[in-house]
């Protein structure tokens, strides 16, 4: 359940999600380079498909997020990305809402920028293992954050929220260990082939 549909969520939690999300769109545009776009694109379409790949938790299920690979490609850019996905995943699937959208982008986003951010201060080059246990680090990382904001705004719009909260920490842990692979081997590939991938997401306009 880390899209949250529309009529769940109270006022001051919409009106929040909407500030931080348009905030971060802002600060992410202003920073992309030009030449990066495709990237921006590509990720952002990849994130789209993650929402597809379905596990079973239980008697619902739950996809893969992404969202640490794409804070560690991405950086800051990671805020429209998240943005784009999670909007046409609403339009076209139904997942999540329009009106909690920025909600939804800031349970996605805000984790991605915290991964990127731990994954480019500790690593700044070289050994493709070093990287790879970072990039699970922050791939797990990230899921467990989003769980976290997700339990965390459903909690703070009313107290009959409380157990939808737990439930969804748990049930994205097994997604937490797949990501933590997955992007452990993304990362680790980029490490060798197009290192600077990993290291650019920081990166200011020229």
């Amino acid at each position: 359940m880390a899209h949250i549909p529309d009529g769940v969520l109270s006022t001051p939690v919409l009106l929040a999600g909407a500030v931080v999300s348009a905030a971060g769109v802002a600060f992410g545009l202003r920073r992309l380079d030009p030449v990066r776009v495709p990237r921006v694109a590509v990720l952002s379409a990849v994130l789209f498909i993650a929402s597809l790949v379905h596990l079973p938790a239980g008697p619902a299920s739950v996809h893969l997020l992404l969202n640490g690979l794409a804070g560690i490609v991405l950086g800051s850019a990671a805020f429209p990305a998240m943005l784009v996905a999670l909007l046409l995943q609403a339009v076209l699937f139904g997942f999540g809402g329009v009106v909690v959208l920025g909600v939804n982008t800031m349970d996605m986003a805000v984790p991605a920028l915290a991964a990127g951010m731990v994954f480019r201060l500790a690593w700044t080059g070289g050994d493709p293992r070093r990287a790879a246990v970072l990039g699970a680090v922050a791939g797990g990382g990230a899921v467990l954050l989003t769980a976290v904001m997700v339990g965390g705004v459903l909690a703070a719009s009313g107290r009959e929220f409380a157990t939808a909260a737990r439930v969804v920490v748990l049930t994205h842990l097994p997604v937490m260990a797949v990501e933590a692979v997955f992007t452990a081997a993304a990362v680790a590939l980029l490490a060798r082939v197009k290192p600077e991938m990993l290291t650019s997401g920081a990166a200011r306009p020229a």
